[in-house]
């Protein structure tokens, strides 16, 4: 009885965590909820939750009308309520958090694993995010949204330094951002759906070259070691490599790698070996449920490892929905699944698969992934619209 008990001590602490990270917190201004006045959690008329805080920030000051942050759906904030069952549950929890809030702390992972350090964005800093990228000189984080100016800049510390990139159907706007990248000399390579066309900027923000025309739907898009540009085509189910002179604004020249590729979106670049992962979203015959499916290119462009559903479930109980794909600095290919949600890692290419958990915990709905100079780990969550940073627990 005792082994039993010290055995389940761990694991009531790591279930009250994500009690606490799941439930207990706003996920617009991911402070938790109490029962003081601004931290209650309001119930919104579609069903989300967030403080009375939020609420007041979200609403018009005189109309008191808003949108709720997560669906969209139009509400007004005098017709808000308590969220009982989140009350009812801090209650519960709140002496078991205020007898052992060290252990509670302490409980999260074994020494060696991710653990989330801190999240920056949020509700109104960022609008549905979709693309994320790094600057190789400057630390920079860029993300790419669907706010009045699409492409936003953070510092390493999480504050806004810069943004551009207006809302509109000109040339140099941006219509509807899907992906970003980021070139090894700091400009700024933006996939638009909206005109299907792929748009350069400088890091400042100046147009520099637009390249239209040539793609059918224009999804994912990486930089290369050699600074090239990969773009997939999702309509068009290819992959193509881009030869830009930056500084001049001009294409040079487009090369088909692939053809034949099912609906690829996501795409990766190896800067240890070259090797090119593409993430496929091909639609299951007769059902119409979309799988995915991870593809993992040679720098020759020989096939070295692929993946798809399917072959994950035979890993995991539940289904394994990939968005989003990158490498690691040891040349392993991780994915973002939204299913779990959670972030995977897949072992090397060569080796695929042997699959492994990285993050489990504290995610809504991932879909863009990178890892800084230093390994720690950039999650952008579209549903928090945020972006959360792990790093390796040494314990």
């Amino acid at each position: 009885m005792a082994a039993e008990a010290s055995e389940s001590g761990p694991a009531l602490h790591e279930l009250m965590r994500e009690a606490e990270i799941s439930l207990l917190e706003c996920k617009v201004c991911f402070e938790k909820f109490g029962h003081r006045q601004q931290r209650r959690p309001r119930n919104l008329s579609c069903g989300h939750v967030v403080c009375l805080a939020c609420v007041a920030a979200l609403a018009h000051p005189r109309t008191l009308a808003l949108e709720c942050p997560f669906c969209r759906r139009a509400c007004r904030g005098c017709d808000t309520s308590d969220c009982l069952p989140v009350l009812h549950l801090i209650e519960l929890l709140g002496s078991a958090f205020r007898q052992s809030p060290a252990a509670h702390r302490a409980a999260p992972s074994a020494p060696g694993a991710l653990t989330c350090h801190h999240t920056f964005g949020g509700w109104g800093t960022l609008v549905n995010p979709t693309g994320l990228a790094l600057c190789p000189k400057t630390g920079r984080v860029v993300v790419v949204h669907d706010g009045r100016r699409r492409v936003k800049i953070f510092d390493s510390g999480g504050g806004c330094a810069h943004q551009f990139g207006e809302k509109g159907d000109a040339a140099q706007d941006i219509r509807y951002p899907v992906d970003v990248t980021i070139t090894n000399d700091c400009h700024v390579v933006v996939t638009d759906a909206g005109d299907r066309s792929i748009k350069v900027f400088d890091f400042f923000g100046q147009i520099k070259l637009v390249i239209g025309g040539q793609f059918s739907l224009p999804w994912g898009v990486e930089t290369t070691p050699q600074n090239g540009i990969v773009v997939t085509d999702a309509e068009a189910g290819s992959l193509h490599l881009l030869d830009v002179d930056f500084a001049e604004g001009v294409l040079r020249r487009t090369e088909r790698l692939q053809a034949h590729l099912c609906n690829p979106r996501g795409v990766a670049v190896s800067w240890l070996t070259g090797a090119i992962a593409v993430l496929e979203h091909p639609l299951a015959l007769g059902t119409g449920v979309c799988s995915t499916r991870v593809k993992v290119f040679s720098s020759s462009m020989q096939l070295v490892g692929q993946v798809d559903t399917f072959g994950l479930s035979l890993y995991f109980p539940s289904k394994i929905t990939a968005s989003a794909v990158t490498f690691d600095h040891q040349g392993n290919v991780i994915v973002a699944d939204t299913s779990g949600p959670a972030i995977l890692c897949l072992g090397k290419p060569e080796e695929f698969p042997v699959p492994k958990p990285m993050v489990t915990h504290g995610l809504s709905h991932p879909v863009a992934l990178t890892f800084t100079k230093e390994n720690s780990l950039l999650v952008l969550d579209t549903a928090s619209h945020s972006i959360k940073v792990y790093k390796v627990d040494w314990g």
